[in-house]
C-alpha cells in the first residue's frame, strides 16, 4: 500500500520551499461547473453595476459545518475576530493566522445556532480548522463539503447545498418579486429567511456589487427550481446569469484579495501541521507566481493590515498568532489599495502575442490575468525601489481598466506613480501557466480599495473598504 507523503515531507525532499511553490505544476485556476460565459463577461460585468445579476456561487467554496459545545472556543482561539458580539444568525468574515501573525486565509462565518457554524471559504481554513479541532481536544462535530472538482469530465456533481447571490442596483425588486411581497432590508452581514418557488430558503445581507443585495442557500436537490425561479423573477429587472469568466471581476472592483498564501510553511511549532497535511492538499501545490522572488518563504506572509484586515483583529480573546499581532505597529504597515495600471503599458501586453518582432511578455489573459494561485509581483517607485506587493490582477469593463489590489508601503500616498513589474525573471519558471517571455515595467496609479466608487461608499468600514490609513 503506498502511503502519502506529507507536506512537510514534499518540502524536505524539495529543500527550498519558494522554488517548491514557484515551480508548482498545478493547472490553471478555473470556476468549476458554471460556464464561463453566459452572453460576455463584459456584459454580464456591467449588469451588476447597472441592473442585476445572479451568481452562482455553488461550486467553488467549501461549506465547513462546525457543530457543537465546543465550536465557539475552536473558532474564537483560532481567529484574530471578536466573538463578544456574533449572535445567531449573523456572519463575519472570519481571518485565522499563524503563530508568526501571517494570515492563514479567510472567508466567511455563518452562526447559524448558538452551537452551530458554517464557514464558506478556500481549503487552508477547514484544513487548519480540521487540525485544530482535532489537536485541542475540542467537543465539536465537523462535515466537510468540498468544493466541485474543476474539471469533472462529465461526471455529476454534488453539492450539500446550492449558494447563489443577487446583487446590483435592481436587485431588491428582484428579491421582492420572488418573496410575493416587501423584504426587510436587515443590517449587513445580519440572516433572515426568503420565501422562492414555495421553499423557505435562508438569506444573508451581502453587497458584493455595491447596492443592497442577499446571498441565498438551500439543500442542493432544489437548486433547479430555485435558480430558475429567480432568473424568470428577474426578467423584467434585467437580470443577468454571471459566468465564471466575470465572476472575479466583482472580486477585483470591491477589493477583496482572495488568495493569502497560508502562512504555515516555517516555525517548528507547525511541524506537526505540516506532517499532518499530505501531498495532495492544496498547501503542497499552491502555485506561487509573479516577479517577486525571495528564497525566504516568510517574506511572503501577509498580516492582517496589509490585506486589509486591520479592523477585524481584537485583543479581547486569546488567539493563535496573538502574541506576534500585539508586538506589530499598525500603522507601520503596508496597507490595501488598488493599482490603476497605464493603458499604453497594458496595451503593449496585449499586443505581444501577435507582435512578431517584438519582446514576448508573459501572458495577460482578460478578465483576470493572474496566472498562479497566488500571486506576487513586486511594485516600484520611480527610483526603482520596493514600495509594495501586487496580488490580484485583472480588467474591469466598468472603468475600461486594467488594475490590481495591492499592498504598498503606509507613506505612498493615493495618487503617486509606481511601477508593476510583469512577468517572472529569467524568462519565466517551470510552472504551465508560464511560457518564457520578458519582464517588463508598468506604470500604475496608486487608487483607493475598493475601486468602485458605489462599493467605496457604500461598504461598511472594515469590510473591504479598508484603504484608509490605521489610526
Amino acid at each position: 500500500m503506498n502511503v502519502k507523503k506529507s507536506l512537510q515531507d514534499v518540502m524536505d525532499e524539495a529543500g527550498n520551499t519558494t522554488e517548491l511553490l514557484r515551480n508548482s505544476q498545478l493547472p490553471p485556476y478555473i470556476f468549476p461547473v458554471v460556464p464561463s460565459e453566459f452572453t460576455n463577461f463584459r456584459r454580464e460585468a456591467r449588469a451588476w453595476r447597472n441592473s442585476a445579476v445572479l451568481y452562482d456561487q455553488t461550486h467553488h467554496m467549501f461549506n465547513f459545518w462546525i457543530t457543537g459545545p465546543g465550536a465557539p472556543r475552536l473558532l474564537s482561539d483560532t481567529g484574530v475576530n471578536s466573538f463578544a458580539n456574533f449572535p445567531v444568525d449573523s456572519a463575519k468574515q472570519f481571518v485565522p493566522v499563524g503563530p508568526s501573525g501571517g494570515v492563514i486565509g479567510d472567508g466567511i462565518l455563518f452562526r447559524l445556532a448558538e452551537e452551530e457554524f458554517v464557514f464558506v471559504g478556500r481549503a487552508p481554513v477547514c484544513n487548519w480548522l480540521t487540525f485544530r479541532a482535532g489537536q485541542g481536544g475540542y467537543d465539536v462535530e465537523l462535515r466537510r463539503d468540498e468544493r466541485s472538482s474543476s474539471r469533472t469530465f462529465g461526471k455529476a456533481v454534488q453539492r450539500d447545498v446550492w449558494r447563489f447571490q443577487i446583487q446590483g442596483p435592481r436587485a431588491w425588486d428582484v428579491i421582492e418579486k420572488l418573496n410575493g411581497g416587501s423584504v426587510e432590508q436587515l443590517k449587513f452581514f445580519r440572516m433572515g429567511h426568503l420565501n422562492v418557488a414555495g421553499e423557505r430558503v435562508r438569506t444573508l445581507r451581502h453587497g458584493m456589487a455595491g447596492a443592497p443585495g442577499l446571498e441565498l442557500w438551500g439543500p442542493y436537490a432544489t437548486y433547479d427550481k430555485v435558480r430558475e425561479a429567480i432568473l424568470e423573477a428577474g426578467r423584467e429587472f434585467g437580470l443577468e446569469q454571471v459566468g465564471a469568466r466575470a465572476y472575479g471581476v466583482s472580486a477585483l472592483e470591491s477589493g477583496w484579495i482572495p488568495s493569502a498564501l497560508p502562512a504555515i510553511y516555517t516555525g517548528e511549532e507547525l511541524r506537526s501541521y505540516r506532517e499532518w497535511l499530505t501531498e495532495d492538499d492544496y498547501e503542497a501545490n499552491n502555485a506561487l507566481a509573479g516577479s517577486f522572488v525571495s528564497s525566504d518563504i516568510e517574506d511572503y506572509y501577509l498580516n492582517p493590515w496589509e490585506l486589509g484586515y486591520g479592523a477585524h483583529v481584537k485583543f479581547d480573546h486569546d488567539f493563535i498568532g496573538r502574541d506576534a499581532l500585539e508586538a506589530v505597529d499598525p500603522r507601520a504597515q503596508r496597507r490595501k489599495v488598488t493599482l490603476a495600471w497605464n493603458a499604453e503599458d497594458v496595451a503593449k501586453i496585449l499586443a505581444s502575442p501577435v507582435d512578431r518582432d517584438g519582446p514576448v511578455y508573459q501572458f495577460f489573459d482578460l478578465a483576470l490575468a493572474n496566472y498562479g494561485a497566488s500571486s506576487f509581483d513586486a511594485v516600484e517607485d520611480a527610483d526603482g525601489n520596493p514600495v509594495g506587493l501586487s496580488l490580484y490582477t485583472g480588467y474591469t469593463p466598468n472603468e475600461r481598466q486594467a488594475i490590481s489590489l495591492a499592498t504598498v508601503d503606509p507613506d505612498v500616498p493615493l495618487g503617486a506613480e509606481v511601477r508593476v513589474i510583469w512577468g517572472e525573471p529569467d524568462g519565466g519558471t517551470r510552472k504551465v501557466t508560464v511560457d518564457p517571455h520578458e519582464q517588463i515595467a508598468v506604470r500604475a496609479i496608486v487608487s483607493p480599495a475598493p475601486y468602485a466608487a458605489m462599493a467605496r461608499e457604500t461598504y461598511r468600514p472594515g469590510w473591504r473598504s479598508s484603504s484608509q490609513v490605521p489610526s
